[in-house]
């Protein structure tokens, strides 16, 4: 009975070890990610001038149809 108790045990709190890992793991690519599209110059800047260009053409072509 104890065995079966002390496996139960060790299998949930492994478990569970390993999800706070693997959300850890996600909380620091998220940083890391928003630290290099906030930094300046590099990629953020490329990022934003994608967005901006794609911005003002929507904005030409729905100016065009009136």
């Amino acid at each position: 009975m104890f065995t079966i108790l002390t496996h139960l045990k060790n299998r949930y709190l492994s478990q569970k070890a390993q999800g706070i890992v693997e959300y850890a793991l996600i909380l620091a690519f998220v940083v890391v990610l928003a630290v290099v599209l906030t930094s300046d110059g590099g990629l953020g800047d490329a990022i934003k001038g994608v967005f901006g260009n794609a911005a003002t053409k929507v904005n030409e072509g729905a100016n065009a149809g009136k």
